[in-house]
């Protein structure tokens, strides 16, 4: 026993001095000037600039704290950079940084990152996917999905809920990485700042290139929305829209919201007799003619504008329309040719539904 105690004292003596010894670190920094081809780009291509070495490992040095923008540590390889922008890499020399194990994604999460940053996070969402639980608590909406992406991939605290997408609407949503993110960005909202732009295929072929609906949307007893003249039982309801594209028995509108509220361009729409396709809600007899073979609305987030909450700067982000409403009416555009060009073929009648009104429209419901 006593011949092995040296051995022991000088192993112990040997890695004290390993801990005297000061680790090398190396450190690389670049400040973004105007004519940069970093402007823009994303932050983890500056980095592999800076130090060389594979994409895993630039991405391990992001793992690993190494890299910070500003003065803050940057936690996101595909943060974009802008002109005046100082980023600082710095890592023990010879040390091979690998990425972090992350938990497996779902293969069908139901929703894409759009935009990520140390507040926010921008996704689209697919069709078929709850914003948050309702009253059946459904476990897996989009909000806990979310959540789990920016504790394990994010680096956050989680995602808080800013507004909301019906479950059949796809497109852009926003959540903060904090309450107080969340919070300036519900003010945002509530001052009827941000941008939302939707498009939506509606039956019937709508007259006016333009037009709007104002109303105030009050709820019955089943949670069905309807209008009503009583301000003091619904919220105000404002919604424009603008004429994208007439086709048979269908027009496909451009819509900008100025409220937010529930199922507001849904029921704006319907009481104009001009109901988004695949809406069973809202008047279903007036577009259950038309060929819309989806499970899913015929609606679409397709633009959302903001102001950051932190920086101020102006953001604004953009989703192509899905594949659903794009085939639909390439689909309809086509069969409008054969019959124009077949005149032994009748056409089935077109819908009824003539031109957006808002006014008569309104009543109260008990």
């Amino acid at each position: 026993m006593c011949g092995i105690l040296p051995v022991v004292a000088s192993d112990i003596r040997f890695f004290l001095l390993l801990r005297m010894c000061p680790v090398p670190f190396l450190t690389r920094n670049l400040v973004v000037e105007n004519l940069s081809p970093f402007i823009g780009g994303r932050i983890d291509r500056c980095v592999q600039e800076l130090v060389g070495g594979s994409r895993s490992h630039v991405t391990g040095l992001f793992d690993y704290d190494c890299v910070t923008l500003n003065g803050d540590v940057e936690t996101n390889p595909g943060q974009s950079l802008k002109a005046g922008d100082r980023v600082l890499v710095r890592f023990e020399e010879n040390r091979r940084y690998s990425p972090r194990r992350r938990p497996q994604r779902q293969q069908h999460r139901g929703f894409s990152i759009v935009f990520e940053d140390r507040h926010l996070v921008v996704v689209e969402k697919s069709a078929d996917l709850l914003t948050v639980p309702t009253d059946g608590r459904e476990p897996h909406t989009l909000l806990y999905r979310v959540n789990e992406h920016v504790k394990h991939e994010g680096r956050g605290r989680g995602a808080f809920v800013v507004h909301r997408l019906d479950r059949g609407v796809s497109g852009l949503l926003m959540f903060g990485k904090t309450k107080e993110d969340a919070r300036l960005m519900q003010n945002q909202f509530r001052q009827r700042k941000p941008e939302r732009q939707y498009d939506a295929l509606v039956a019937g072929v709508v007259g006016p290139e333009s037009g709007e609906f104002r109303s105030y949307l009050a709820t019955g007893r089943n949670l069905t929305r309807y209008s009503t003249d009583d301000e003091e039982d619904g919220q105000l309801a404002v919604t424009h829209y603008q004429v994208t594209e007439r086709l048979p028995d269908t027009t496909h509108v451009s819509i900008q919201l100025e409220t937010g509220r529930r199922n507001q361009i849904r029921v704006h729409f319907a009481e104009a007799q001009h109901p988004v396709l695949g809406d069973n809600r809202y008047r279903r007899d007036l577009w259950e003619h038309i060929p819309w073979a989806h499970k899913r609305f015929a609606l679409h987030a397709s633009t959302l504008g903001f102001n950051h909450p932190v920086t101020g700067e102006s953001m604004r982000f953009s989703s192509p329309l899905p594949v659903e409403m794009t085939k639909f009416m390439s689909f309809s555009k086509r069969l409008d040719k054969v019959l124009q060009n077949e005149p032994r073929i009748q056409a089935a009648p077109r819908s009824a539904a003539g031109t957006s009104k808002t006014s008569g429209r309104h009543r109260k419901r008990r």
